[in-house]
């Protein structure tokens, strides 16, 4: 599978990819730059800056979408309305969020980071639809890609630090027995997705590509990009089978010329529809 560059190189650190019909398609954060961007069905880009740091965007099931912001998350009503952030989770400078996700019951998984890369610094939180907030992980190191199996049985997780992805058993819509799911061989394991034949595709980067493996952990495949710094993927398209895939040019003193471009490969297994925040 050979994947194609679709949009320019357009962000300086492209994270966390998410195809929604009720924002036309594609949007994903240039997460440094604090801006959200949405791919148009023209080609072009649309860009909107929420704060210091956009860290993830996913849609809200009454509509609107929530994004992630340097230390809380900012909700908004409508599709392309501005979002009104959340009081703070924490008033620790050094920290800010930096990937997020949804649980198939509606609860938003957001984890944080250190600025300067604290180990064990960061925090995965838990936020109901109700805006309640639980520490699900209290020492996580750079905490990156969350999304559930088909069923909604095991949930995968990268802190990156680790250079590992990581499994738990999900018991009554909680996240617990953690464990060791497939290592990474050396790589910085990013951002994930689960298809609906419950294969993980996790973003290997600063090796230049998108791993599958099966639910048993086998490699089936992999898809070599021409840039070393692959952030994040998602399935989306009319029909699930289109991989998008995200890149940066985060602190590249030479960085290829396709870098912060988002890439985009036709795969056999259908995605399932974005899990959406309940709030």
């Amino acid at each position: 599978m050979t994947p194609e560059q679709i949009t320019d190189p357009v962000a300086y650190h492209g994270e966390g990819p998410c195809w929604h019909p009720s924002w036309g398609g594609l949007r994903w954060v240039d997460m440094l730059a604090g801006d959200l961007l949405t791919l148009n069905g023209d080609g072009d880009v649309d860009r909107l800056h929420v704060g210091k740091i956009a860290a993830f965007v996913r849609p809200r099931s009454r509509g609107g979408y929530v994004v992630g912001l340097e230390n809380t998350i900012a909700l908004a009503s409508s599709p392309f309305g501005d979002p009104v952030a959340e009081p703070a989770f924490w008033d620790d400078s050094n920290l800010r969020f930096n990937e997020g996700g949804c649980d198939p019951w509606g609860n938003l998984y957001c984890g944080s980071m250190a600025y300067d890369r604290t180990e064990g610094a960061g925090q995965l939180f838990r936020v109901s639809p109700s805006g309640e907030k639980t520490v699900v992980l209290p020492h996580v190191s750079t905490s990156n890609g969350i999304a559930f199996s088909p069923d909604g049985t095991l949930a995968y997780y990268n802190d990156t630090k680790l250079r590992q992805t990581d499994v738990f058993d999900v018991i009554d819509k909680r996240l617990i027995n953690r464990r060791p799911f497939a290592s990474s061989d050396g790589a910085s394991n990013d951002g994930l997705t689960v298809d609906s034949e419950g294969n993980i595709w996790v973003a290997m980067n600063r090796h230049g590509k998108v791993r599958l493996y099966s639910p048993d952990a086998e490699i089936l495949t992999e898809i070599q990009l021409p840039v070393q710094l692959v952030t994040a993927c998602t399935l989306g398209g009319p029909d699930m089978r289109t991989l998008f895939i995200t890149t940066s040019r985060e602190n590249l003193e030479d960085p290829e010329p396709e870098a912060g471009a988002v890439f985009a490969v036709e795969v056999d297994v259908p995605g399932m529809p974005v899990a959406e925040y309940g709030g």
